[in-house]
């Protein structure tokens, strides 16, 4: 049975503008000072408005560093998926993948100050039984970006492969080969599709 996708968060229309507000104002406080040193007080002083606010939506802390996350993580899906839709071809749609979400990645300066301050934060989320029930749900959400050209089972199969390469190479000093579109479409072509099986080419499925 495939592990279902939980549901993104709600969309800015739809939220109260204060939410998205606290939500940059977190942002900004685990940048400045990380993810144990931020408070709900650090937030409601960021976002400009009251600590009693701040609890109104995020019961604690944990909550609202979550609530960060879910909503950071749709949009890297968005962008991810976004960049595909030009794709012309099956190793295109991989590359626009790799490209573009290892690019959203390396510029979110929150996330780059905890892989470089306090690691320890990501490590259990990365690692072991967590870290493949990760793998799982970035898998599911990329797999949209391969059913143009061939079926859900090989997308889902190639999603895994995408995000596993992408993961190691952004936890390597080799992370900004990955936005070097020329290098990240040879790696896609000659390690990642042949991880497939014999009916899938660059273009997609070969017809039988």
């Amino acid at each position: 049975m495939q592990r279902q996708v939980p549901a993104p968060s709600p969309p800015r229309a739809v939220r109260p503008r204060v939410v998205d507000a606290v939500l940059d104002a977190t942002l900004v406080c685990i940048t400045r000072v990380g993810v144990a040193k931020t408070t709900l007080d650090d937030v409601a002083r960021e976002a400009g408005c009251a600590r009693a606010t701040v609890y109104r939506y995020f019961p604690g802390k944990q909550p609202l560093v979550n609530a960060v996350v879910a909503r950071e993580a749709d949009r890297l899906t968005v962008a991810v998926l976004a960049a595909a839709e030009d794709a012309d071809d099956l190793a295109g749609a991989a590359t626009a993948v790799l490209t573009a979400g290892a690019t959203s990645l390396l510029r979110h300066d929150a996330l780059r100050f905890v892989l470089t301050v306090e690691p320890e934060v990501l490590l259990p989320h990365i690692s072991f039984a967590r870290g493949d029930d990760l793998l799982a749900e970035c898998a599911q959400r990329v797999a949209p970006a391969f059913t143009r050209f061939i079926d859900e089972d090989h997308a889902l199969r190639l999603a895994e492969w995408v995000v596993r390469i992408g993961l190691s190479y952004l936890c390597s000093p080799e992370a900004a080969d990955l936005v070097d579109t020329v290098r990240v479409h040879a790696l896609v072509e000659d390690f990642v599709l042949p991880g497939l099986d014999q009916s899938v080419s660059s273009e997609g499925i070969i017809p039988t």
